[in-house]
């Protein structure tokens, strides 16, 4: 019996001596009647789905680690810590850091465990992560229920024992601060009556659980004999490959076609729910499975911001949290409390280019960001005359008292005019001015112009050379070129011509 339910719960999984099959918890029936355990519940294309969506959205985060300056203002990019090698280039012998990550968040994501084996060097540096199978991993309690550790059987039966230092635990969310709750244990019967819809369509449509017709005979069959031999020559000469084809009936025979039933419609949208039933679980948005069906184009673009700000912002404070308690012993007395890891997510809510475009505009036009952070973060080559910020020229500024004080020299050289008996320095002052005002018409300028040259409008050389100031025989070779470049590429390219032309 105990052989008999092995069977029904994990189906046509590997059964071999080392399988992990048989080192996995066994599950208990649903209400529905199936048994549901992290494999069984793969099986449903919501659940496998919403785990992939999981693992791969935190996998492909680019891991970033920071030194913050003792006066906590500003911050410094640590590439020679063995945390950052660890973690952005090799986690271990076996595992790329995508392959890595993409294994433990999928276990966290499905399991709400997860762990790896810590092994380091005499420097007391961690040089691997191994992955262990959350199924093959049980927690013990020792030292009169004060202290746990953690019992791993292997793939050849062996029991071995690891201290809360040896492993690195990763936990979703916990009702005892020791495990991770499983989604999957807690929606077991959501996902079993998931299965078992299924199940029950697969059959239906596989081995027509229902039939499609009857056949009304006016007359008696001979014996059972005969009559089975009819329902099988019937059933061999309008079934498979021969479905559809006209069918000849004998005796005053008549044929019933039976159709789609209220009931079975609402079996089909009852499948529909389940998958939203399922999102629900893993608070996933409906797109990112491929369930279209209350999708706008209005709501796609925010639900898509949404889905970082609420479901993987968690997920990756969850690894920060967990990398600065256990692996840098963050708190502890001689550990490094300035180091701040961070898993980047910007890239993935930038949105389209018109959001983008007004994004970088107004972080350039207050000053906040410099031209060539823009293109760093477009992923363009940086150019050493846009290593500046901006500020318009037209601000003054306000001090203590509320009154409106001097504008501040666009130069950056001070708060405070220069002296006014100092014809030099009030020379440089102004000269600065113009070239700040004259550079916000420029800029001002190229993005009308690539406005228009990405819309497809025709400009002129003429136009083109009295909106950038340049030479017209300039500006004729540049529109002779072929073009084929977005808005923002553009005002790139036009803001280049603008600066290595001569004026004419």
């Amino acid at each position: 019996m105990f052989i008999t339910k092995l069977s029904a719960s994990a189906g046509a999984a590997d059964r071999g001596p080392g399988s992990d099959f048989w080192f996995m918890p066994l599950q208990p029936r649903t209400a529905a009647g199936v048994h549901v355990g992290p494999r069984e519940a793969m099986a449903l294309t919501a659940v496998y789905s919403c785990v992939k969506v999981l693992a791969e959205s935190f996998a492909v985060m680019p891991f970033q680690l920071f030194r913050n300056r003792p006066d906590g203002n500003t911050r410094a990019v640590e590439r020679m810590h063995w945390l950052y090698r660890l973690m952005a280039k090799r986690p271990n012998r076996f595992q790329n850091p995508y392959e890595w990550r993409l294994m433990l968040q999928g276990h966290v994501a499905m399991r709400g465990n997860a762990y790896c084996q810590i092994d380091g060097n005499s420097r007391g540096e961690i040089t691997e992560l191994l992955p262990l199978h959350p199924d093959r991993m049980a927690v013990e309690m020792v030292d009169g229920g004060r202290d746990y550790r953690y019992a791993y059987t292997t793939q050849d039966g062996r029991r071995v024992y690891y201290t809360r230092g040896e492993i690195w635990h990763l936990r979703g969310l916990s009702d005892d601060g020791i495990m991770g709750l499983s989604p999957i244990e807690v929606g077991r019967e959501s996902i079993g009556e998931g299965l078992a819809m299924q199940a029950y369509s697969a059959r239906f449509f596989g081995n027509d659980a229902r039939p499609p017709g009857w056949i009304e005979n006016p007359g008696k069959w001979k014996d059972d004999e005969t009559k089975r031999k009819w329902r099988e020559s019937w059933q061999r000469l309008q079934g498979g490959a021969n479905r559809g084809k006209v069918a000849v009936l004998e005796g005053g025979m008549k044929y019933h076609e039976l159709g789609l039933k209220n009931s079975d419609a609402q079996f089909i949208e009852g499948r529909g729910l389940k998958v939203a039933d399922v999102a629900r679980l893993f608070r996933v948005p409906l797109h990112k499975i491929s369930d279209l069906s209350r999708a706008t184009n209005n709501n796609i673009e925010h639900q898509s911001i949404e889905f970082w700000t609420d479901t993987m912002l968690p997920y990756a404070e969850l690894w920060e949290a967990s990398i600065e308690f256990q692996l840098l012993g963050q708190g502890l007395p001689g550990a490094d409390d300035l180091l701040e890891p961070e898993f980047d997510m910007d890239r993935m809510m930038r949105g389209d280019a018109a959001a983008r475009s007004a994004y970088y505009a107004s972080r350039t036009q207050w000053g906040s960001m410099t031209p060539n952070e823009v293109r760093e973060r477009e992923g363009d080559q940086p150019l050493e005359w846009l290593n500046h910020t901006l500020r318009p020229v037209n601000m003054v500024r306000v001090d203590a008292s509320g009154e409106r004080g001097p504008a501040q020299a666009p130069s950056g050289a001070g708060l405070d005019q220069p002296p006014p008996n100092d014809r030099q320095q009030n020379a440089r002052a102004a000269g600065a001015a113009v070239a700040a005002r004259w550079q916000q018409v420029i800029t001002g300028n190229v993005q009308r112009m690539a406005r228009r040259l990405a819309a497809g409008q025709a400009v002129s050389a003429e136009v083109l050379a009295d909106a950038l100031a340049i030479d017209i025989e300039a500006a004729a070779a540049w529109l002779a070129s072929p073009q084929h470049l977005t808005e923002d590429a553009c005002a790139v390219a036009l803001l280049e011509l603008a600066m290595k032309e001569p004026t004419p």
